[in-house]
């Protein structure tokens, strides 16, 4: 089993930026994919950022240049640094992991920009 724990959101203004962290417990196998979703009032889930473990990385379009995914294995950790936040952004971030064909879900983070 996995367990996961996001942490680092809250409350900014427009432009601001946020750092979320995901701390990951319990079997974690090196091949595995680390990802951050979102989930908006009224919208469903939505990804928006990815690593698998070759340490490529896959942006949604909406956050492409703003959002940057990074993993520190040897603690576990995945962050996600949010750069120029918009009020479209404000929403529920939920860090996962993907490894032997199941998934894995942190209990969410929530972010809210100001306008």
């Amino acid at each position: 089993q996995v367990q996961l724990v996001e942490s680092g959101g809250g409350l900014v203004q427009a432009g601001g930026s946020l750092r979320l962290s995901c701390k990951a417990s319990g079997t974690i196998f090196s091949d595995n994919v680390r990802d951050w979703y979102r989930q908006a009032p009224g919208k469903q889930r939505e990804l928006v950022a990815s690593m698998p473990s070759d340490r490529s990385t896959d942006y949604a379009d909406s956050v492409q240049g703003r959002f940057t995914i990074s993993v520190d294995n040897a603690k576990n950790m995945v962050y996600l640094k949010m750069n120029s936040l918009k009020p479209e952004d404000t929403a529920i971030y939920y860090c996962s992991l993907r490894q032997l064909g199941s998934i894995y879900w942190g209990q969410g983070t929530q972010v809210t920009v100001s306008s």
